[in-house]
């Protein structure tokens, strides 16, 4: 067993359990000791995540467990977006002071490790349970502000719709074992090709539907607004980018290693379509920028959804249809916990969430008004910005490999979106301050979260090649 190939999990591990012990012998009033010590232990588990990007790939323990450029692409994914979710909470526990705080800083570093842990699972047994082990943390976050009753709905509800969710994908993996007589995602590739086809879309249709709750495609994205709302911000924010990550992670190898693509690619560009619309659409209707973005997160999933669809043989002049997924992945990891950091600002000072309510921000507060109005022109798609180069690579990923009316479907829907995300800009820039609202100090520590991550949106999009280029290099996984 190579120990070194998983080291920046065990990392993780023993950071998790230090931080419970911390936790224990820390005051009530020093429990941002733990935020700070998490953000050291990610920082220096980043380091050999970071250089797992230029290893071979293999498989190790048993060939249960993938070690390579693919899932170290989403290891540092999940660990950047830890580090500026512990730096966000630090700041949401300022204004909402809980008794759990500590809890919650612990729960973050053991996320981030279940997340890991999907991205590089080459078992479906490994691979469930890794689901189940952030599906368990994710439900404990969701519902972590015990004495606000939308938290503790949010939690339940989470819990509710993702328990039926599992038992669906399950179902789905033990038709994959039954028709395989194995549980290794490469192993059983090529017995499923040779069962019939009615079971084989039988059981892609149902991992699909667990897959689907994880990344929020319609119509399994239901749980999204409420929990969204419900949740603690910070929680919110990396619900959206982590799991949401990791879920394309799963989604990529189990469909480009275990299952037949004519089995699934015109039902995943259905969803695709669903998707983008469905989310755009309903968007247009929220006051609320958390359900706001959480109707956004489901319209980002089927853009997402395009770039797997976007099957090639022969990469297009712009790169591959998975390489287009992980650079707008990373893009979208800046992109969104900017904005949701932008909300936690505001929440705190203002104690509300409604767009109206920024109305006048661009004069109580000039740096997070405009890095608010790059992180909506980044989800819109509007160059210089990050996610602009995002779409311009999955839509010709789609054109490339011949679905000329999904890239036309996804434009149209950026073309939509553009009027709900310009709402914000012109809420902060053009409409008065309510009655008696007073400037919006942001803290040292939420001007260095907005930094970070305007600093990356706007990165990726002015000078995009060194990311696309590791973009490309990550997204050939391992394979027989």
């Amino acid at each position: 067993m190579d120990l070194r190939a998983i080291t920046p999990e065990l990392m993780l591990a023993v950071l998790g359990l230090g931080l419970l012990v911390i936790e224990l012998v820390t005051r009530p009033g020093e429990k941002h000791v733990l935020a700070w010590v998490g953000i050291l232990g990610l920082l220096l588990a980043l380091v050999p995540s970071v250089g797992l990007l230029a290893t071979g790939p293999r498989l190790v323990f048993a060939q249960t467990y993938a070690v390579d450029p693919f899932a170290a692409f989403f290891k540092v994914i999940a660990i950047l977006g830890g580090i500026l979710v512990l730096g966000a909470s630090m700041e949401f526990f300022q204004a909402s002071p809980s008794r759990h705080e500590g809890d919650v800083y612990c729960l973050i570093v053991f996320l981030v490790l279940g997340l890991v842990l999907m991205a590089a699972a080459a078992d479906l047994i490994l691979l469930f349970l890794a689901i189940e082990f952030v599906s368990l943390v994710s439900y404990a976050l969701a519902g972590s502000l015990k004495t606000d009753r939308r938290s503790n709905e949010a939690g339940v509800k989470y819990f509710l719709f993702g328990a039926v969710a599992s038992a669906l994908m399950l179902y789905g993996f033990t038709y994959l074992y039954g028709a395989s007589g194995t549980t290794n995602l490469y192993r059983l590739a090529a017995e499923v090709a040779r069962a019939p086809g009615a079971l084989q879309v039988l059981a892609a249709g149902l991992v699909l539907a667990g897959l689907g709750f994880k990344v929020s495609l319609v119509p399994f994205h239901q749980w999204t607004p409420d929990v969204y709302e419900g949740a603690p911000t910070p929680i919110t924010a990396f619900l959206s980018v982590g799991s949401k990550a990791a879920g394309f992670a799963v989604l990529l190898r189990v469909l480009y290693v275990a299952l037949p693509s004519g089995v699934w690619v015109v039902l995943l560009a259905v969803l695709a379509a669903l998707s983008m619309s469905v989310g755009n659409l309903v968007a247009l209707a929220q006051q609320n920028i958390k359900r706001m973005l959480a109707y956004s997160s489901i319209a980002h999933a089927g853009y997402m959804l395009i770039g797997v669809v976007a099957l090639q043989t022969s990469p297009s002049p712009l790169g591959s249809g998975i390489g287009a997924v992980l650079y707008y992945l990373l893009a979208y990891t800046f992109t969104n916990l900017g904005a949701f950091a932008v909300a936690i600002v505001v929440e705190r000072h203002l104690r509300s969430d409604a767009i109206p309510d920024y109305g006048g921000l661009s004069q109580r507060a000039p740096f997070t008004a405009l890095a608010m109005a790059v992180f909506m022109l980044s989800l819109t798609g509007v160059p210089p910005t990050a996610l602009f180069v995002g779409k311009l690579f999955l839509f010709a990923s789609a054109i490339h490999s011949g679905l000329l009316w999904l890239a036309v479907v996804g434009i149209l829907n950026s073309v939509i979106s553009l009027y709900y995300y310009v709402g914000v800009i012109r809420a902060m820039y053009l409409q008065p301050a309510p009655e008696g609202a007073r400037p919006v100090r942001e803290s040292f520590l939420a001007r260095l979260v907005l930094g970070v991550t305007l600093a990356g949106t706007l990165a990726l999009g002015v000078y995009p090649e060194p990311f696309l280029r590791l973009s490309q290099s990550a997204s050939v996984f391992f394979r027989l």
